[in-house]
């Protein structure tokens, strides 16, 4: 097993990055290693790692899931309730009654087994959706409208609703009638009656153990201090939300991958900084998991079994797709103050599927329905298709289709490079200025350019000023750059050139009576740049 585990982290990341650096998405590359690693060619992933998959997905889905979470804006989500919530059924319900009716025509299945399919097929995959659309947010894309955060929750909601009925129609198919509820007096109401009360339940359940948790993570992480640090609160939260995951299992009453994200967005609602924080935690938790997501994903796509089905196979997909998601996309987003761009972006944005399809796929046929074969195959065929699509598509299309707004860093974790500028002479005061910028630095885990503007003869002194940077900044990212000219106007022009985040200076004044005259040099640069200036007081 650790030898299998080896092949998929390594492999899996290595092949991941080569495909982004062709400007195809990481996943694609992620897939293509599950297939080839698998036991549809090499056979090189232990058989027992094959058989945990679908523990191991749940784990990556739930990490996903509470990033989403960690990343929703109640304000937008106020703002765009009522378009979330029919994001959440429409599309999906759209879809799986178009794909019912195409299975009926072109394979011959009744309705029910068509409709099996139709969830199967609509069901929307949060593995590529979440990450895309916190990177929209976090670049701005669509967030004036709260567009990424209502995709988020739509997709949420509806793979409740389709597993809900995926499970209503196995029943069926499979025991030939459909359980009810018996009540008093001999009545019983049917199971297809029941349905909605059923999705009312995992929605509102799913809400209210999601807030428990939250104000329980709040009360162990915050309030009583059981953790020290990031990891400690990344492994409580993770461990928490994994168990909400398996007593939906066990207990199916509510929608426990709807639980974990209700949870992170209540952290953010009780405590920020701790949200803060699990967000760094989960993104580092998302690193690994989903190499072990889409490669168990590629492992688990049988590709003989698309043969006979390819052309058919398409041709369902593009119906649900662009016939039914799009007749459901149109009624969710009526009477809203989306475009006709930013409803065409639901196109690329909400259309993926991968880890729902890789869930449930094979599920039919193990259960002996007729047909079963031909639902697998277009299961992986939608994985195959539209997971490396719409992992393409979304970050393509975005800047085309939405407007840019600004990012609310309170919401969504923003990755960028941090550069100090640290301006030195060789006096004593220049490691003092090289001490405070290597302790910014580390908190930040920023690099520092070192910028020594020269002046006369002191080739000597200068390579001291270098070693001792050396020295002081060895475990830091760091340039040492010489310049001539004058001090202030090189500092700033440097600045500019390298695009830094803050200029430390050393500031070597003197008191007079109770003021502090601040040397020329650092008032210039105070008084001429835009960029923040820290001052360090020469001892």
């Amino acid at each position: 097993m650790l030898k299998s585990f080896i092949l998929i982290l390594l492999i899996g990341f290595f092949v991941g990055q080569f495909a982004r650096r062709l400007k195809i998405p990481a996943l694609v590359g992620m897939v293509l290693v599950g297939i080839i690693l698998g036991p549809q060619a090499a056979d090189l992933i232990d058989p027992k790692v094959l058989a945990a998959s679908a523990p191991l997905r749940t784990i990556a889905v739930m990490v996903i899931l509470m990033k989403a979470g960690l990343g929703l804006d109640r304000d937008k989500l106020v703002q765009q309730g009522t378009v979330a919530l029919r994001l959440g059924f429409l599309p999906a319900t759209c879809e799986a009654l178009i794909v019912a009716l195409a299975a009926m025509w072109i394979f011959k299945f009744d309705f029910a087994t068509g409709l099996l399919l139709g969830c199967i097929v609509g069901a929307e995959s949060p593995a590529v959706i979440v990450p895309g659309m916190l990177r929209l947010k976090s670049l701005g894309w669509g967030v004036n409208k709260g567009i990424p955060d209502a995709i988020l929750t739509g997709s949420a909601l509806s793979d409740v609703l389709l597993l809900l009925v995926f499970s209503l129609l196995l029943n069926f198919l499979t025991q030939g009638t459909s359980s009810g509820v018996e009540l008093p007096f001999g009545l019983e109401i049917n199971a297809f009656i029941l349905l909605p009360i059923q999705v009312v339940v995992q929605v509102g359940l799913g809400i209210i153990i999601g807030f428990i948790t939250a104000k329980l993570l709040v009360l162990l992480l915050t309030k009583q201090q059981w953790t020290q640090n990031t990891v400690q609160d990344t492994l409580v939260t993770a461990t928490l939300a994994l168990l909400l995951v398996v007593l939906a299992e066990i207990l199916p009453v509510f929608s426990g991958y709807l639980a974990v994200m209700v949870a992170g967005f209540f952290i953010i609602e009780f405590d920020a900084p701790l949200a803060r924080k699990l967000r760094s935690g989960f993104d580092s938790l998302w690193t690994v998991a989903q190499i072990i997501l889409f490669v168990l994903l590629g492992a688990s796509i049988q590709i003989q079994v698309l043969e006979n089905i390819l052309v058919p196979g398409l041709i369902i997909l593009a119906v649900g797709t662009l016939i039914g998601r799009a007749l459901g996309w149109y009624l969710s987003t009526l009477a809203s103050n989306w475009n006709w761009k930013e409803r065409l972006f639901l196109l690329p944005g909400n259309s993926a599927k991968a880890t729902v399809q890789a869930a449930i796929g094979a599920i039919p046929l193990a259960r002996g329905i007729e047909g079963g074969e031909t639902i697998l195959a277009i299961a992986a065929l939608s994985i195959l298709v539209t997971a490396p699509l719409g992992a393409w598509a979304i970050p393509t299309f975005a800047p085309k289709l939405l407007e840019r707004g600004e990012v609310d860093p309170t919401k969504v974790g923003v990755t960028r490079s941090i550069i100090l500028l640290a301006a030195v002479d060789t006096s004593e005061v220049a490691t003092q200025v090289l001490t405070k910028a290597a302790d910014i630095a580390r908190r930040g885990d920023a690099s520092v350019i070192i910028l020594h503007v020269i002046q006369g003869n002191n080739l000597q002194e200068i390579e001291l000023l270098k070693l001792t940077s050396q020295s002081l900044l060895a475990d830091i990212r760091h340039q040492f750059v010489t310049v001539t000219g004058t001090i202030p106007e090189e500092i700033i022009k440097v600045s500019q050139e390298y695009q830094v985040d803050d200029i430390v200076i050393g500031k070597r004044g003197h008191k007079t009576g109770e003021k502090v005259i601040v040397g020329s040099v650092s008032q210039a640069v105070l008084e001429s740049s835009l960029i923040p200036v820290i001052l360090v007081e020469g001892s």
